[in-house]
């Protein structure tokens, strides 16, 4: 039967490929390489680096990812749409790509397990037998911490990873002094209390790292004005914190 491996690449440090990982894209016959444009050419790059390093034997696959609708005012909806789209794509690549007793790959960032969308697409697929195994990579929130040298919990304390759109929506919420926010398109970090602290951190792991923290009320706008500079000159943001009471 295909073998289909989700590999978590890490959040943008080459050297972040654990020892498994490294092994699992040694067996690649197929790596399949979702293009997301132009914009994030350099996201795809580093992946074809690794593949050139580890997988050398490994034919290298590229769609393409589908347009997702960023209008919709119902986002679980438009999010199950471009999920059924990415499982037809991806059936197709197994499929066509792969013969039996082959074993393809996609290569994650971060952790899969983690705010990603391979493994739902990847459950939604019928029509073609194979097994699927997850290779969990080092997440933008573990590096996010690491960078900053702190811990993620506290002695006795919950932590919680929401959404920007979470966030601005509902605010921190009650009972949990450590809150990581991922997928913040909209400086979400304003709606809340400016007496918390924040360790923010933007591409943690690559060469274009940034990292601010400090006490939410006294850098949220250096950090509005560096977010901004960063997307210009990128073209995109991928940026990750953690906001924490004090106390």
């Amino acid at each position: 039967m295909r073998e289909v491996l989700v590999i978590g690449i890490g959040a943008g440090d080459p050297d972040q490929l654990t020892i498994e990982a490294v092994k699992a894209l040694g067996r690649l016959d197929a790596a399949f390489l979702v293009d997301k444009g132009d914009e994030k050419r350099d996201l795809t790059d580093l992946r074809r680096t690794m593949l050139q390093e580890y997988a050398a034997r490994a034919r290298v696959v590229t769609v393409g990812d589908p347009e997702r609708d960023r209008t919709a005012r119902a986002y679980p909806g438009a999010v199950d749409d471009w999920r059924r789209r990415r499982a037809a794509l991806f059936r197709d690549l197994i499929r066509d790509e792969l013969t039996e007793h082959q074993t393809g790959g996609f290569l994650v960032w971060g952790d899969p397990a983690l705010f990603d969308s391979t493994i739902a697409s990847l459950e939604e697929i019928h029509g073609v037998a194979f097994t699927c195994r997850v290779i969990p990579g080092i997440s933008s929130v573990s590096a996010l911490a690491a960078r900053h040298g702190i811990t993620l919990n506290r002695v006795g304390r919950a932590v919680q990873i929401t959404t920007g759109r979470r966030l601005a929506e509902h605010g921190l919420p009650d009972g949990v002094d450590d809150v990581v926010v991922m997928l913040d398109a909209r400086n979400a970090y304003r709606t809340v209390d400016p007496d918390v602290d924040i360790y923010w951190g933007a591409y943690v792991g690559t060469d274009d790292e940034i990292l601010r923290a400090g006490k939410l009320g006294e850098i949220r706008d250096e950090i509005d004005e560096v977010r901004a500079a960063a997307r210009a000159r990128k073209g995109w943001i991928m940026d990750t914190y953690l906001l924490r009471r004090r106390g």
